[in-house]
């Protein structure tokens, strides 16, 4: 539920241009128009042959095709960054690829090859090289899809299945850097055991706009889902996974096939190691995670983010925030390397383009 484009900010660019028109400090994190997107297809039975890179433009759609029918579609998200020192890079885009196939299989969807993922990634960036904001402005927001673009009615497999991707520059999805209030949602369940909560399927995320909408009039950042199973113990926010500190342990719920495999997520649960902290990957009841000594959620989108409060009934519980937690350390960090200001040792950024 990120805020609605400005277009008033941006507007077209010439070739000869470096960057496109826009009041990049006033850039927030919505859609807007940029120059181009790609698309592949492929029929039923054949494999995905390299798509091309087109002008940005409506799909057209079958009434019957399958995603509109049966929610037969899944996305993806990740960004591209510009260095300080002319450089465009990718964060780990062969993770994203990875999670796009593991969630084609739960679809019975067919998919795009890694490879191919990623070099459309790297197409989709160049081709709208002018819209990656300069350095530290803020990022270009890939949004890869993939859905069943062919009719069906009662039937399957799906005749034809397209992926696509477009991208938008954005700056941060929170503006309040000083911390989310979070307020635990215990009647509605974001995923179900033996469901779609482990993959980014498009079918996740508008059933639970209802008590979303209701928490914004509150005042709230966001919603902390219960498990479907007790509604007793975490499992994430509405976007984005969530850790809690206690002395040296963080831990995070575990993967049950109801939380998202975030790739930021297991990045994080990899500086934690490199910085000392002992790492559990465990189910985790809310009267412990609200126990703790500080919590922060990750995503592409959030990046790390502190939790400042969480409200559960009429029950406030406030947490650590500033400069001096974890939160804050990770998500310097996770910046630094994702941004090229430090070696990326890891090998996790694939460099696309080097400005001469």
């Amino acid at each position: 539920m990120a805020p609605s484009a400005q277009p008033a900010l941006l507007t077209s660019v010439s070739s000869d241009e470096k960057y496109a028109n826009v009041k990049w400090e006033e850039l927030a994190f919505g859609f807007v128009r940029t120059d181009n997107m790609y698309v592949a297809k492929c029929n039923h039975g054949e494999d995905f042959q390299e798509g091309k890179i087109v002008p940005f433009a409506d799909l057209q759609l079958n009434p019957c095709a399958a995603v509109l029918q049966y929610g037969q579609g899944l996305y993806e998200g990740l960004k591209a960054y510009r260095t300080e020192d002319g450089r465009i890079l990718l964060f780990r885009p062969d993770q994203n690829g990875h999670r796009i196939q593991a969630g084609a299989k739960r679809l019975y969807m067919p998919y795009p090859s890694v490879d191919q993922f990623v070099s459309a990634m790297k197409q989709v960036a160049l081709a709208n090289k002018k819209w990656i904001p300069p350095p530290g402005k803020g990022t270009l927001y890939i949004r890869p899809i993939l859905f069943g673009s062919g009719p069906i009615l009662g039937s399957f497999p799906v005749p034809e299945t397209t992926f696509s991707a477009f991208a938008c520059p954005v700056g941060r999805y929170h503006k309040d850097n000083t911390g989310l209030n979070l307020k635990v949602e215990d009647k509605f369940r974001r995923a179900f055991l033996s469901g779609t909560g482990g993959v980014k399927s498009i079918t996740n995320y508008c059933p639970v706009w209802i008590p979303m909408a209701e928490a914004r009039k509150q005042g709230f950042s966001d919603l902390l889902f219960m498990d479907a199973a007790t509604g007793k113990n975490v499992e994430e926010l509405f976007a984005a996974n969530v850790f809690m500190l206690k002395g040296n342990v963080v831990s995070t719920p575990s993967l049950t096939g109801t939380i998202l495999p975030g790739v930021t997520r297991i990045c994080v649960m990899e500086l934690c190691r490199d910085f000392g902290y002992q790492v559990e990957e465990r189910v985790i009841p809310l009267e412990e995670f609200l126990e703790s000594d500080e919590t922060f959620c990750t995503g592409t989108a959030s990046i790390v983010t502190s939790i400042a409060s969480v409200t559960f009934k009429d029950k406030k519980t406030g947490f650590k925030t500033g400069e001096d937690t974890l939160a804050a350390k990770l998500y310097d960090t996770l910046s630094d390397i994702q941004t090229g200001r430090v070696e990326d040792t890891k090998g996790w950024t694939v460099e696309i383009d080097r400005q001469g």
